[in-house]
Parts: C-alpha cells; sequence; structure tokens
C-alpha cells in the first residue's frame, strides 16, 4: 500500500516539474523554420520580393517592424468602422 502511494506521488510531481528551458534566438537572421532564415514561410510559390527590400539587411528588422504595427492600427481602425456602422454611440455630447 505504502508503495502504491509513493509512486503515485512521484508520478503527480513529475507531472508538475518544470521541464528544461531550450536557448531559443530571436535575432532576425535565425529562424529555423525558415529554409532563408528570415521568419518568412515562402510558401508553395516561394519568397515574392520583387524590389529587392531583403537584400538590405540592416534595415529589414525595422521594416518587419513597421509593418506591424500598421497592421494592428489598421485592425483597430476596421474596428472602429463597425462601432460606427452599427451605430453604437457613447454618452457624451459632440457640440
Amino acid at each position: 500500500m505504502q508503495f502504491a502511494l509513493i509512486a503515485s506521488l512521484i508520478a503527480s510531481v513529475a507531472a508538475f516539474a518544470p521541464k528544461a528551458q531550450v536557448g531559443t534566438s530571436t535575432k532576425v537572421f535565425g529562424d529555423a523554420r525558415s529554409p532563408d532564415g528570415l521568419g518568412v514561410d515562402p510558401g508553395p510559390l516561394d519568397l515574392w520580393d520583387p524590389l529587392g527590400l531583403i537584400d538590405d539587411e540592416e534595415s529589414f528588422a525595422r521594416r518587419r517592424a513597421v509593418e506591424i504595427k500598421h497592421g494592428r492600427i489598421s485592425m483597430i481602425a476596421f474596428i472602429g468602422m463597425l462601432v460606427q456602422e452599427l451605430d453604437i454611440t457613447f454618452p457624451g455630447s459632440l457640440d
């Protein structure tokens, strides 16, 4: 009986033990999922870059951050458009 109790205690403790941390890099040019290391999934048609902007490695991280920022702003703008179209009003006067 004691053996079963100890075995179940060890099994329950092992279930909540933290797993070992794997050192991962967040560098722009070090993503293992991407064949070219840019963190871009090329999809079935390969990477599409007609202007050759990826060749400028110094400003690539900034352009990626700006693109994410603009995407978030456009999502917020779309929510604002939905609020206006649904005639959702807030208390207060605009006069």
